[in-house]
């Protein structure tokens, strides 16, 4: 069963950097696209970024094109969120998962990790 951990959540000031990752094991990597989504407090979760099988192909919503790059490294089954000029909007626990392609269903997500910026 495949089981994904996200860690590198914080505080953070406004305009500061955050880099998360997404640890999987029980499966490999390899045959999902990943994603990143959040969930900002009373509001439904968002996609926030996705990256293609082979990393070929990624992703973003408008609200952190430019801001946020996505990244995998398939030999230790990770994703990466690098996550630049972070703003107080940007608060939301964020959560990555393992998607049969991206914009197509979820097959498992993380547990989730809190980004709060705030000065």
């Amino acid at each position: 069963q495949l089981q994904l951990v996200e860690s590198g959540g914080g505080l953070v000031q406004p305009g500061g950097s955050l880099r998360l990752s997404c640890t999987a094991s029980g499966l490999t990597l390899d045959y999902y696209a990943l994603g990143w989504f959040r969930q900002a407090p009373g509001k439904e979760r968002e996609g926030v970024s996705c990256i293609s099988r082979t990393g070929g192909s990624t992703r973003y919503a408008d609200s952190v094109k430019g801001r946020f790059t996505i990244s995998r490294d398939n030999a230790k089954n990770t994703v990466y969120l690098q996550m630049n000029s972070l703003k107080l909007e940007d608060t939301a626990v964020y959560y990555c998962a393992a998607i049969l392609y991206c914009s197509g269903p979820v097959a498992s997500w993380g547990q989730g990790t809190q980004v709060t910026v705030s000065s």
